[in-house]
């Protein structure tokens, strides 16, 4: 099986051969990777006590007693706990499948850690297991459970270049919404080093942008140095605060609801406010945009209501389902699907992501609602792409594909 054979090459990686070189020197900050080859040697006396004591540190000496969430770096994942008097090694297990992992105890201490690398794309639920009981971890206040990992490979697309010239991030002064009166909201603009005052440059807005914030710069740096993309100005804003409409939240009542009011928003405030230190280009085809979740939704909302102005969607386990009810307990965004079907086709290009582990409640199943998507634009046939893997609901599995999304979302673009 799958998980079997990873197994054995992540446990040869922890136990080695009693041979193997000498520990890495103590300085050496923690990584799975060096956690490995400290493990290798099966340490002991005072090089355990140091490893463990490193191992504190870095997860956290009080953490390493509950049990902690692992170190991952790409698809290498470090777990370890203490478990102080324990005879028997604790082990990590999936809830579901086959993955179980055994625990190396680190010399004569109470620590436990092991290594392994998992393929790219893998998820699952686990938790620790110590004497053959579940470790119950708190994952928030008053919730208790097994953990959710998901791990991929990191894109080199994603990962900043000496070579590349690299655009600039600014944040703007907080914005007072007349559309979403009442509410204020942080934003950032990114405008990239190639940006020129004599050419208009592309557009694309993130919602919830503060956490696009660490990685969207660096791929676009990427992208338009390679000429994958054009040159995009990217406006990464945040959802207004303020107690919203209808029981929902101010970022439900932005990205759920099915309207043109977050359209408006864009096209009457923000896009002008950009504009007034930045020339942006007006053609649809030279407009994007994308979001998470319910910011997922909200891109397409916005390219459905306009596709005048927008044509590009990118979305990442996006909401399609029924938050938004309204008066009726119906009126929500898993109506889409029908819709498509039954609307003339619109000249919109969308990059749909999720995952089969995504979120059942309520409002929906994210899953069979993104499929359900997929399958309507492909009925009327929209061009689209649909990435559907194994992970929850994050956004790890759009990050990881983001340079090649938006090589797809972007490919055969020309000024008009």
């Amino acid at each position: 099986m799958r998980w079997r054979s990873m197994l054995r090459g992540g446990l040869f990686l922890i136990l080695g051969l009693a041979g193997a070189a000498s520990a890495a020197p103590k300085e050496e900050s923690l990584t799975p990777k060096a956690l490995s080859e400290r493990l290798v040697t099966q340490p002991k006396g005072e090089d355990a006590e140091q490893l463990a004591k490193e191992l504190r540190a870095w997860f956290g000496k009080d953490n390493l007693l509950k049990g902690v969430n692992p170190k991952v770096d790409g698809l290498e994942v470090a777990w370890a706990i203490e478990v102080p008097g324990e005879g028997v090694a604790p082990r990590v297990v999936a809830l579901e499948g086959e993955f179980s992992l055994p625990l190396v105890r680190v010399g004569m201490t109470d620590v436990y850690a092991a290594t392994v690398p998992l393929p790219d794309g893998a998820a699952m639920r686990w938790a620790y297991e110590v004497s053959g009981k579940r470790v119950e971890r708190v994952l928030k206040p008053n919730q208790r459970g097994a953990d959710q990992l998901e791990v991929y490979a990191t894109h080199p697309d994603s990962v900043p270049r000496s070579d590349v010239p690299k655009g600039k991030l600014t944040q703007q002064p907080a914005w007072k919404s007349k559309i979403f009166d009442g509410t204020s909201r942080d934003w950032w603009v990114y405008v990239p080093a190639q940006y020129k005052d004599d050419a208009p440059a592309c557009v694309m807005v993130f919602q919830d942008g503060g956490g696009y914030r660490e990685f969207v710069p660096t791929v676009f740096d990427n992208l338009i140095a390679s000429g994958d993309m054009p040159v995009t100005v990217a406006i990464l804003i945040n959802p207004g605060d303020g107690p919203g409409e209808q029981g929902r939240g101010q970022r439900s009542v932005e990205y759920d609801t099915l309207s043109d009011r977050y359209s408006r928003f864009l096209l009457e405030e923000i896009l002008p406010e950009v504009e007034k230190t930045v020339k942006l280009r007006h053609d649809p085809d030279s407009r994007a945009i994308s979001g998470a979740s319910s910011g997922g939704i909200c891109a397409w909302t916005v390219a459905w209501e306009r596709p005048d102005e927008f044509r590009k969607v990118l979305s990442w386990v996006g909401s399609f389902t029924n938050i938004a009810s309204g008066k009726t307990g119906r009126e929500g965004g898993h109506n889409y699907e029908a819709m498509i079907r039954k609307t003339d086709k619109k000249p919109i290009r969308v990059f749909l992501q999720d995952g089969s582990n995504d979120l059942d409640n309520n409002n929906g199943n994210w899953p069979l609602a993104n499929q359900q998507m997929a399958k309507s634009l492909k009925f009327k046939d929209y061009d689209y792409e649909f990435a559907y893997g194994q992970g929850f609901h994050s956004n790890k599995h759009g990050r990881a594909i983001l340079p090649d999304s938006l090589r797809w979302l972007w490919r055969g673009y020309e000024k008009k």
